[in-house]
């Protein structure tokens, strides 16, 4: 199969946003006087949506609707003001988007981080990049893994969902994949291991960004 396009996943895949979306959620749970959690402990609480990842991080005596959505506002405020503080595209990640320019396939992102911080990120990481389309979660359109913005985005630059290979590190980012009739290649650099993967569909796994140039060949 030529695949004319390559679909990004961003957190854990493209970029490495752990830390930042731990220190963040942390800083809140610490001013309200609630327990912390270890950084690689969010490898589990986010890729849902910002809505579960505070529900995922508040003890249970905190999950009220009020508290909840006082938590998320908190969030955009802190997070939206400084996205990228530790935040880096993983090794070799810069190298495949200047493979795929050089090959003319086409680069597009998808994230369930609420629109304006995609957007935000990408801009300050990944601007040397052309991407064809950027999108992450709005009130509008389907979560991941719905894949209605996935289908958006095919339809927008006119190309079928089964020529896109789509690349991602979580059994969202798979399930999204074989939801809307892309390649789903799972990545283990990112925040989740290879049985999670494998479980929610995907058709190959790799561990370094350069091993995905053999699937567009």
């Amino acid at each position: 199969m030529t695949y004319k396009a390559v679909l990004f996943d961003l957190d854990g895949t493209l970029v490495d946003t752990l830390e930042d979306l731990a220190d963040v959620m942390n800083g809140i749970l610490q001013k309200r006087g609630y327990p912390v959690h270890p950084v690689d402990s969010y490898r589990y609480r986010v890729g849902w949506g910002l809505k579960v990842a505070a529900e995922k991080s508040l003890p249970a005596e905190a999950l009220t609707p009020v508290i909840i959505e006082e938590c998320i506002q908190e969030f955009l405020s802190v997070y939206g003001a400084r996205p990228v503080v530790k935040t880096k595209p993983y090794d070799g990640i810069p190298e495949v988007l200047d493979e795929l320019e050089n090959r003319g396939i086409k680069k597009m992102i998808l994230s369930n981080k609420p629109d304006p911080l995609t957007q935000r990120v990408a801009e300050i990481l990944l601007d040397s990049w052309k991407f064809e389309a950027i999108q992450g979660s709005q009130k509008e359109i389907p979560k991941k893994p719905d894949p209605a913005a996935a289908f958006d985005m095919c339809r927008s630059l006119d190309i079928s969902p089964d020529s896109v290979l789509y690349l991602g590190d979580s059994a969202v980012d798979m399930e999204t994949a074989v939801n809307a009739g892309m390649y789903p290649l799972g990545v283990l650099w990112g925040f989740r291991d290879e049985e999670e993967l494998r479980d929610a569909g995907a058709a190959g796994v790799i561990a370094d960004p350069l091993e995905i140039l053999p699937f567009l060949q």
